[in-house]
C-alpha cells in the first residue's frame, strides 16, 4: 500500500496596492535607501491603507485567487488554517472568519501563532491532517498586517516590515511527493528579545501602555540577528544531511524573508548557489506568516513537479526550523 503524503496542489496571493518605499521611509525617519539596502536587502514594501480592512482582508483575497486557479469550490475545503501574528481580533478565530467569508461551509478553522515560523508550523499542521486520512483539502493562509503594530518613529522596526497573504492548498498524493521531513525547534529565552510589551494577560492596554507606545513590536535587531542567522542555517542543513541531499539534489532554498544577510549565510551553510535561492524581500520586505506562501506565488512558474525545495524560517519567542518537500505540479 502507498503512503500518503500531503503536497502542495494550488496556490494564491495578495499584496496592497500601496508602496512604501525606502525614499518615503527617509521622510519619516533618520535613515536613507543605501542603509536600508545595505543592511536588509529591502528596497520597498506593501502596506494595506484601506479603511477598516485587518489581516483577514488580505487572506480572504489569497484564498480566493487559490480557489480560482485551483477550479474548486469553497464548500471542498475540510480546513481552514490562518497563521498570522496580526489576527483581526483578540479571541474572535480570524480563520474562523475567513472561512465563512470564502464559502468553505464545510470546514472548521483556526489561527496559529508562532511568529515568523507560523507558515512553516502550519504546512507541518496541515500534512499532518492529510497523512492521517482525516482531510482531503487543506488550506493553509499566511497572512500579516505587520503595518498595524509597527511604530513608524521607530528606524529599528519601520524599515523591516510589511504587509501581505499568500495561501497554498494541501492534498493527498500517493506519487511520493510533497511533505518529506520536517525539524522544528523553539526556545522561550527568544521572548526578550522581540515581543510587543503591552495588550496581553501579563500587561493589559490601559492609557498608560498606549502613552508609552507598548503596544507596537519591540525588537533587540542584534540579538535577533545572531540567533537567527545559526538556527535558520543549521536545521536548514540538518535537514539535508538527514535526508542525504547534496546541494547539487536541492532545487530550491525558501527562506523566511527576514534580512538579505540571514537568507545569505543559510544559503551559503548549505552550499546552495545564489540563482537556485527565492528572494523577494526587496519588494515586500518582511511580511512575517505570509514570506514563505507569496515566495511561492511569485515564483510558482519556475516550479517543477519533484523539485526538492527547502523551506526554512525563524521568528520571535523564538521559533523555527526547516521543512524539506517535492514539489508536486507544473504551473
Amino acid at each position: 500500500m502507498k503512503k500518503t503524503t500531503a503536497a502542495i496542489t494550488a496556490v494564491g496571493g495578495y499584496v496592497p496596492d500601496f508602496v512604501l518605499s525606502n525614499k518615503v521611509l527617509e521622510t519619516m525617519v533618520d535613515t536613507n535607501d543605501e542603509w536600508i539596502t545595505t543592511r536588509t536587502g529591502i528596497k520597498e514594501r506593501r502596506i494595506l491603507k484601506e479603511e477598516n480592512a485587518g489581516t483577514s482582508f488580505m487572506a480572504i483575497r489569497a484564498a480566493k485567487d487559490l480557489l480560482q486557479k485551483r477550479g474548486i469550490e469553497a464548500s471542498e475545503i475540510d480546513f481552514v488554517l490562518v497563521a498570522t501574528a496580526t489576527p483581526d481580533l483578540p479571541v474572535a478565530s480570524t480563520a474562523a472568519y475567513v472561512a465563512s467569508e470564502i464559502g468553505a461551509v464545510n470546514a472548521f478553522a483556526y489561527d496559529l501563532q508562532a511568529a515568523c515560523s507560523s507558515f512553516l508550523y502550519g504546512m507541518s499542521t496541515a500534512a499532518s491532517y492529510i497523512e492521517s486520512g482525516r482531510y482531503k483539502k487543506v488550506l493553509v493562509i499566511g497572512a500579516d498586517k505587520m503595518s498595524s503594530i509597527i511604530d513608524y518613529t521607530d528606524r529599528t522596526t519601520c524599515i523591516i516590515f510589511g504587509d501581505g497573504a499568500g495561501a497554498v492548498l494541501f492534498e493527498p498524493n500517493e506519487e511520493g511527493l510533497g511533505l518529506q521531513d520536517e525539524y522544528l525547534r523553539s526556545d522561550g529565552i527568544g521572548r526578550q528579545f522581540l515581543k510587543i510589551d503591552a495588550g496581553g494577560s501579563i500587561l493589559p492596554a490601559s492609557e498608560e501602555t498606549v502613552k508609552n507606545k507598548q503596544h507596537y513590536v519591540y525588537q533587540d535587531g542584534k540579538s535577533v540577528f545572531k540567533f537567527a542567522v545559526s538556527n535558520m542555517a543549521d536545521v536548514s542543513a540538518l535537514i539535508m544531511e538527514r535526508n542525504n541531499l547534496t546541494k547539487d539534489d536541492v532545487q530550491w532554498l525558501a527562506p523566511h524573508q527576514a534580512n538579505k544577510r540571514i537568507i545569505d549565510a543559510t544559503a551559503n551553510r548549505m552550499g546552495v548557489e545564489a540563482d537556485k535561492v527565492l528572494i523577494n524581500i526587496d519588494r515586500y520586505g518582511n511580511t512575517t506568516s505570509a514570506t514563505l506562501p507569496l515566495l511561492l506565488y511569485d515564483f510558482e512558474k519556475q516550479l517543477k513537479k519533484g523539485d526538492n525545495i527547502i523551506f526554512a524560517a525563524f521568528g520571535g519567542g523564538f521559533t523555527w526550523g526547516s521543512i524539506y518537500l517535492k514539489w508536486a505540479y507544473n504551473s
